[in-house]
């Protein structure tokens, strides 16, 4: 007699264990700046109001008037670049405000909100996309840095240790949120 039961179970390959990711550790901060051209074009609200529609909870904020030195620590990445000097001119040109933003995968999704770092080729429905319109070709024919109204962490590890330079620990807050019922 044929066991139809011993024919049919096949084992079945071992799944090999995925390490399940907590919530938060998906949980994120990201360093923003809004740069001379969005406050001189007072802009402030309207940018943050971006990142608050979309449950970015904001966990440090100031406005600074940087100079030389401390934009070279910012911009460290790219001071012997040819570009650089415009772009220190014009991050030293005004105030700016600076942000810590926290929330789920924050870095990707504030460079998503935010646009491409051309304006000219942001996509609409960006802040970027809407609110600038410079272009590398215009910048480097006026021999200045590109208006691009914003400056947001490139990545989770570039978050960190800007944020590491612009805030002290004391200046950073844990508190809940309405919006992290439905999107935390």
């Amino acid at each position: 007699m044929l066991n139809l039961r011993s024919e049919t179970m096949k084992k079945t390959p071992e799944k090999p264990e995925v390490k399940k990711l907590s919530a938060e550790s998906l949980i994120e901060r990201t360093l923003v700046l809004v740069k001379p051209d969005g406050v001189q074009r007072a802009l402030i609200g309207r940018i943050i109001q971006r990142f608050e529609d979309a449950g970015i909870k904001i966990v440090g904020a100031k406005m600074r008037w940087i100079d030389r030195e401390f934009a070279k620590k910012h911009y460290s990445a790219h001071v012997t670049k040819p570009m650089y000097k415009g772009l220190e001119d014009f991050i030293v040109s005004g105030p700016v405000i600076a942000l810590v933003l926290e929330g789920v995968s924050v870095v990707e999704t504030v460079r998503k909100i935010v646009g491409s770092t051309e304006p000219k080729s942001a996509i609409p429905g960006t802040i970027r996309g809407d609110f600038a319109q410079h272009s590398y070709s215009y910048a480097d024919a006026k021999n200045m840095a590109i208006k691009n109204l914003i400056h947001a962490s490139g990545n989770l590890e570039e978050a960190k240790q800007e944020i590491a330079l612009w805030f002290s620990k004391d200046e950073l807050h844990t508190y809940k949120t309405v919006h992290e019922i439905h999107v935390f």
